[in-house]
């Protein structure tokens, strides 16, 4: 197996990418991508310490301050040894990074927003109108989801699992569901797998939709937020009418799906797809045609390339600065791979790929929604998992991106879990983006990375 050392190394020069560092008692887990596979490795620490990555790759420190405060593990000379997920007794003594200079100010946002959204702090040190940095402070919504699993049934565990960023219950339940059937040896139904492979495009189209529209009204365009709210809408009604649930919670099941298609489920779901696929190629045009919008989207939030590479960005942040990757492709499951779809990839890194992203990627799931339909088998909708002891790790592309599962079972019951949102390697990109725009420009640019406090907290 890979020394830590050797992981260090491959990490530092890019030969490999981080997907996630968690921890349990006496030891430290590490995911990674490398030569077109996951790569799970596990080191002991039984003295509570092992040697950072942080010190020689930078996304490895919020995943590495996250382990200390959760599992007690040390990580030596870690760059950064704020907590993280921990706020201690006083929350107000978190010490944001000092910044000097004759015309800096800092601007406190949050974490109580003005909106219904989550909460988050950021913390901007401007010149003028100018973000010269900031910084975040995340954590409020930190429930304890991976020790609340511990000791469950996998189906009782599934429904947390569905649960740690709602706007992304399948993009969950999918991949934890695959664990669960992985680590016990269980194959579920072809129809189980091509159902969860319809609502997890519904999620997409429902989300990619949504995102469209407010980005542009954070550009102070809300006839395109209002147009494509009305869409979502049609959407989440689609998926309420087939899975019985807005949101398709509890549906996606280890072992396969807790409901079948009604009757009318497939006429309701190519009405949906016919009507996205008439009323979306106008607003695009609109989108594209309106001087004043693109004056906010093009040029503003660039991410650079190498910096999305660097971070494994996953999704639309990822994509649209040139990662090309999607775990529906590679490393793939079913059905996707059995499906003829496109990833789009683009290389400006601005909040206008961000959203072309977006559309390009309602194209291709409207076209996936119509193969899953064409060819969806028939028969059993569940199977009872075999009830081995055993550990997987899998992914599941989100509408944010790559979704990573860590599940061991022991006696039937999960005895660990993990669940890795892509916003943990998002929300720093998020950073960097801003730094030289003006302030008034970060609700467009927070809004078109649209990352998941509650999933990167969980």
């Amino acid at each position: 197996m890979m020394s830590w050392q050797e992981a260090a190394d491959c990490l530092a020069r890019g030969s490999a990418t981080l997907l996630s560092l968690w921890g349990e008692p006496g030891a430290v887990h590490l995911a990674l991508w490398q030569d077109g596979a996951v790569r799970h490795l596990a080191f002991a620490c039984p003295d509570g310490r092992y040697p950072s990555l942080g010190r020689c790759h930078p996304p490895a420190i919020r995943l590495e301050r996250a382990v200390r405060d959760l599992d007690g593990l040390d990580p030596v000379g870690l760059p950064d040894p704020r907590p993280w997920l921990d706020h201690g007794p006083d929350p107000a003594s978190y010490p944001f990074l000092p910044a000097e200079g004759a015309h800096l100010h800092q601007v406190p946002v949050g974490p109580v927003h003005a909106g219904i959204i989550e909460p988050g702090h950021f913390r901007f040190t401007c010149d003028g109108e100018t973000i010269v940095r900031l910084e975040q402070r995340l954590g409020y919504v930190h429930r304890g989801v991976e020790a609340l699993m511990q000791g469950l049934p996998p189906d009782t565990a599934a429904r947390l699992a569905g649960r740690i960023s709602g706007d992304s219950t399948v993009a969950y339940a999918l991949p934890f569901a695959r664990a669960a059937e992985q680590a016990s040896g269980t194959e579920p139904p072809p129809r189980a797998v091509w159902l969860r492979a319809v609502m997890a495009e519904l999620e997409r189209l429902a989300n990619h939709l949504g995102d469209v529209g407010a980005i542009c009204n954070d550009a102070a365009f809300s006839l395109m937020h209002a147009h494509c709210a009305v869409l979502r809408e049609r959407t989440l009604r689609a998926a309420a009418a087939c899975f019985g649930h807005r949101l398709m919670m509890d549906v996606v099941v280890p072992g396969g799906v807790a409901q079948d298609l009604p009757a009318a489920g497939e006429a309701i779901l190519r009405a949906l797809i016919d009507e996205v696929r008439l009323r979306v190629p106008p607003l695009v045009r609109l989108y594209d045609a309106t001087a004043s919008l693109q004056d906010r989207t093009v040029g503003t939030g660039i991410v650079r390339p190498e910096l999305a590479r660097q971070f494994g960005a996953g999704g639309f942040v990822g994509r649209a600065s040139g990662r090309d990757f999607d775990a529906r492709r590679m490393p793939g499951y079913p059905p996707y791979d059995a499906l003829a779809f496109d990833v789009p990839v683009l290389a400006e890194g601005d909040v206008n790929a961000r959203v072309w992203l977006r559309i390009r990627e309602i194209g291709e799931t409207l076209g996936l929604l119509g193969q899953l339909l064409d060819r969806l088998p028939v028969g059993a909708l569940r199977t009872a998992l075999a009830g081995q002891d055993g550990e997987a790790v899998t992914l599941a592309e989100g509408f944010r991106g790559d979704v990573l599962i860590w599940l061991r079972l022991e006696k039937g019951r999960v005895a660990r879990c993990h669940a890795r949102d892509p916003s943990w390697f998002q929300w720093p990109l998020l950073e960097a983006a801003i730094e030289g725009n003006i302030i008034a420009d970060f609700p467009l640019c927070n809004k078109s990375f649209n990352c998941s406090y509650a999933g990167h907290d969980r």
